[in-house]
């Protein structure tokens, strides 16, 4: 295990994973106030000053050290334009296991951005952090996103039935996960 880990910028082919900036500010207030894109997340749209306080807050998640520290890095396409977020959770350093998940401006979706950035968090996950499982959790109606997971190698673990009240009803919890041996067949 590596703990620490500070997290660094990293490039993929089309993708890079670096810091959230003030001036991403316009970018990512159009992406968390879209009603369309919040659909499934825990939060309703966001107002300008809460993505402001949200970028102040998850500009300085830099390191991984213990439970419930978590890195929150931008993706941006390799010419700087902010595409959306990646978020990469510690959940329990005993059991080195760990949440991603992401979220795509919609002009975005659908080209194969998302994939590559959680692809490159997994494997900072696995090969530097040394972690044995991460996972993910999300809403099932969410098609995109489950079959993301399943593009990654993601094993469909759980789906929790009306596990949580969300946005004023019942809502079912899907859980998605990959061990590191598998990530490394998968990557071999």
């Amino acid at each position: 295990m590596s703990l620490p880990w500070e997290f660094h910028p990293v490039d993929g082919g089309r993708t890079r994973l670096d810091l959230l900036r003030e001036d991403d500010l316009d970018a990512l207030h159009a992406i968390q106030s879209d009603p369309e894109v919040c659909r499934y997340l825990l939060y309703e749209p966001r107002t300008r000053d809460e993505v402001e306080r949200r970028i102040a807050e998850d500009s300085t998640a830099v390191r991984l050290e213990k439970n419930d520290d978590y890195v929150q890095p931008a993706i941006r396409d390799l010419d700087g334009t902010l595409l959306g977020t990646m978020y990469f959770h510690l959940t329990s350093v005993d059991d080195l296991t760990a949440e991603i998940g992401w979220l795509l401006g919609t002009p975005h979706q659908g080209r194969g951005h998302a994939r590559e950035a959680a692809e490159l968090v997994l494997e900072q996950a696995f090969d530097e952090v040394g972690l044995h499982r991460v996972y993910a959790e999300l809403d099932p109606r969410n098609a995109a996103s489950v079959a993301l997971c399943l593009r990654l190698g993601m094993r469909h673990e759980a789906h929790f039935v009306e596990h949580m009240r969300f946005k004023g009803e019942w809502a079912d919890t899907g859980v998605y996960a990959i061990l590191d041996h598998e990530w490394r067949a998968r990557r071999a």
